[in-house]
């Protein structure tokens, strides 16, 4: 059984990544947690300060918790035939110290969330703080974009760096992934600048000993950035979805370059499932 945290702001975007979710996961059993987090500084400067003849429980809690417990109610009437169960959670707190909690708390296997992408109007949420969860929160993590409409992840790309590994426990997460909801796995090892990658004199090893049982291609590109292959193979290819097997950035790298995840969440035009090395 699978325990899947689900992140909404309750705007559209949210919800509609929590039905793709629920749409994946139909017909097998799962334990699906619903987090809100009301932003402590959100709530300080908004709620605190503006609050009037409110109190602090309403502002705070009963208004969220209410909103949330109609949500969750919708979610158990449309799939009340599946064998799905869901917990409401509410946490006022630092978004990502809020989500680490509830994943150690609850032994979660997966987070899913929205993104607006880097000019929605809510990026403070779900713009940002995706690109912060896939870097410091250290679980499986599926994305998907602003109003998508579901489409099962028949054709999946899993782009490679340099120095991405197809032998380790991440790998093996995005294969067990596959083997229960895709059909297809296209492989990309991508050179940026043309540069030698000693991981790639491993890739046929690697495939013929976990892909024999699967359908799947494998492709060398050079000299071009690896968000633009991304990009432009999703669209020629018909590709449902991009996993990215994402390595622990270096402080320098995070802050003062763009790396390959950051630009290739900003174009996202399919679900982005993330495996952490």
């Amino acid at each position: 059984m699978k325990n899947i945290l689900l992140l909404t702001d309750f705007s559209e975007n949210s919800i509609n990544a929590i039905h793709y979710a629920l749409r994946l996961f139909s017909g097998r059993s799962h334990n699906f947690f619903v987090l809100h987090v009301k932003v402590s500084n959100t709530y300080l400067s908004d709620d605190l300060v503006a609050m009037g003849n409110k109190s602090i429980y309403d502002s705070l809690v009963k208004r969220p918790k209410s909103r949330l417990k109609k949500l969750v109610a919708g979610f158990e009437k449309a799939y009340s035939k599946e064998d799905f169960r869901f917990e409401m959670l509410i946490d006022h707190d630092v978004f990502i110290d809020a989500v680490k909690q509830v994943i150690a708390s609850k032994a979660i296997d997966l987070i899913v969330m929205g993104t607006n992408g880097v000019t929605g109007a809510k990026e403070v949420l779900f713009g940002s703080n995706t690109i912060n969860v896939i870097r410091k929160v250290y679980c499986p993590t599926l994305v998907i974009p602003e109003r998508f409409e579901y489409t099962a992840p028949d054709e999946v790309l899993l782009p490679l760096d340099l120095k991405d590994s197809l032998h380790g426990d991440a790998f093996a997460s995005l294969l067990a992934f596959m083997r229960l909801y895709s059909k297809k796995l296209h492989l990309l090892r991508i050179h940026p600048n043309g540069e030698f990658s000693t991981e790639e004199e491993q890739d046929r090893k690697h495939i013929e000993q976990h892909l024999n049982d699967m359908t799947h291609e494998y492709h060398v590109v050079s000299n071009t950035p690896m968000d633009h292959v991304v990009n432009a193979y999703t669209q020629t290819h018909g590709i449902d979805l991009i996993a990215l097997l994402v390595q622990k950035e270096s402080l320098f790298e995070r802050f003062f370059t763009g790396s390959s995840t950051t630009e290739i969440s900003k174009k996202l035009k399919v679900p982005l499932l993330v495996f952490h090395v």
